[in-house]
């Protein structure tokens, strides 16, 4: 009983502890030493925020072509995405306007200059042999990747950049790489530019007649690699595209809109909480110690990989909430069943375990195949919406099969045999522990 008593003490602390640092940060200072850790919403640090609720800069791009498609058009929206996903900016939205522009909505970047620096070049991407002939474009290319691995069976595991090509790129690729591979060494080249640019130079030995190649050597890090897959992404246009238009904007849901979804979001976690105190006693206790620690790792993985957040995004958060009380009040449900029929408490957790799991897994992994298809084919909020559902679906299934079980079990050991407490209405003479 003393050891149970000691876990479940130290537990909610450590709990307590982790929920604090993670939401409200800390900053400790001793002379000259200083450890620090930021808060969840902290500008540079924590949780991005959408342009609906603090904001963000507006960039007008225009063609720089005499006759524009709508299928080129669909091809620079699409780049544009694909580079802000890269960056991190889910919840950024881009859309077209009239026949030669786009629109591109950021948030969290109020100064529409650092916003333009920030999506990066989109000149136009070219691959030219020594002699200076273009030997493939940017519509050739249909995604650049940063990797690490072997490359080779003498290579070992470097930082590479996997460059993937269409029909029409893999042919012309193959013709430009037996020439360049026949050339002496130092003219055995073919440049990627952006532009006049040269954003890399790699050398060529053999003939490459495959969809997917790989660029290799003089990369130091995953920061190069990235940022050359970045910039042929960014590249990947039928033709140049210029701003024509900064701004920035507030946020479109007003002021306050932050705070008071903040707000709505904590009085139905709290009022949650209160249900489940109320109807399941102990358990329900345990449970709201869960949700806790829930709300803790859901806000340091949010800081941590500076997740955007917006008003979508705040309401897949609360619905994974449900998701963890859901799996809860499954797991409670079996062990009062398992207590009314006579079951020792200790026995009631083990089989309450036992028959809630497959529900559990089930109920979360329908919900996870949602998210993904959401993600995948959804765009900007609907893609945020997708992000935080998957996070918190996943978090919220470990608290309920790992943590809220560790701490239930504690409370096993304390020996309290009054049923009631368990959330069972049965008389105290009819109690069998």
């Amino acid at each position: 009983m003393g050891k149970s008593i000691t876990k479940l003490v130290i537990s909610v602390l450590v709990i307590a502890l982790c929920a604090y640092i993670a939401l409200f940060g800390f900053d400790i200072r001793i002379s000259n030493w200083n450890i620090s850790y930021p808060n969840a919403l902290d500008e540079n640090y924590g949780i991005r925020q959408g342009l609906d609720l603090v904001g963000g800069s507006i960039i007008t791009y225009e063609a720089q072509a005499e006759n524009v498609t709508a299928e080129e058009m669909q091809s620079v929206t699409n780049v544009l995405r694909k580079r802000l996903d890269a960056l991190g900016f889910s919840e950024a939205t881009v859309t077209t306007q009239g026949e030669k522009k786009v629109r591109v909505e950021i948030p969290s970047i109020q100064d529409p200059k650092e916003a333009v620096e920030t999506l990066g070049q989109t000149a136009t991407l070219t691959f030219r042999d020594s002699d200076g002939n273009i030997v493939l474009e940017g519509t050739d290319v249909k995604s650049a990747r940063a990797a690490y691995g072997e490359v080779s069976q003498t290579s070992g595991t470097i930082h590479h950049v996997v460059l993937n090509l269409n029909d029409s790129g893999v042919s012309k690729f193959t013709e430009a790489t037996k020439i360049a591979s026949q050339k002496a060494e130092g003219s055995n080249y073919i440049a990627i530019m952006l532009d006049e640019e040269v954003i890399s130079q790699p050398s060529v030995d053999s003939t490459i007649n495959t969809s997917e190649c790989v660029i290799s050597g003089g990369f130091a890090n995953a920061e190069e690699t990235g940022e050359l897959a970045a910039l042929i992404n960014s590249g990947n246009l039928p033709f140049t595209i210029e701003h024509v238009e900064l701004r920035s904007v507030g946020p479109s849901l007003g002021e306050k809109a932050l705070s008071t979804s903040l707000l709505a979001a904590a009085i139905g976690i709290l009022l949650v909480m209160i249900f489940m105190a109320a109807v399941y006693k102990l358990p329900g206790l345990i449970a709201d110690v869960s949700l806790i620690f829930y709300i803790a790792i859901i806000a340091y993985i949010m800081s941590q990989f500076r997740v955007n957040l917006s008003l979508p995004g705040i309401a897949g958060l609360i619905l994974s909430v449900g998701m963890a009380v859901d799996a809860n009040v499954i797991i409670f449900a079996r062990m009062k069943e398992e207590l009314v029929v006579g079951k020792t408490i200790r026995a009631a957790v083990d089989s309450g375990y036992k028959r809630a799991f497959i529900a559990i897994v089930d109920a979360n992994i329908t919900t996870l195949i949602a998210a993904v298809v959401l993600f995948f084919f959804g765009t900007g909020p609907i893609q945020g919406f997708a992000i935080t559902l998957g996070i918190g679906t996943v978090v919220s299934m470990f608290t309920a099969i790992f943590i809220t079980k560790f701490l239930l079990k504690q409370l096993v050991g304390l020996k309290i045999k009054d049923l009631r407490l368990y959330g069972v209405n049965v008389k105290k003479e009819e109690q069998n522990v």
